[in-house]
């Protein structure tokens, strides 16, 4: 029997690339986004869209398929 992996939720990794000493409404201005919904994203509570994916990607240097990846390996 195989073990089963249980990968980090998007939001999880992201918290991980927000500095430290930005609040999420800072950060949710510079993706020009709602707070609320990046809170979501962060809890938990919502997935990353191919258009907040494109988002992260532009302001943190990565890649949108990386973020929609790690999405679609939360959904599995």
């Amino acid at each position: 029997m195989t073990m089963m992996h249980n990968p980090a939720h998007p939001g999880e990794v992201l918290r991980e690339w927000i500095p430290e000493d930005m609040t999420v409404g800072q950060a949710a201005e510079a993706l020009q986004i709602n707070r609320v919904t990046l809170s979501n994203v962060l809890n938990g509570k919502s997935g990353v869209t191919a258009s907040f994916a494109l988002r992260l990607a532009a302001w943190l240097g990565t890649s949108p398929e990386m973020w929609v990846g790690m999405q679609a390996q939360w959904d599995l």
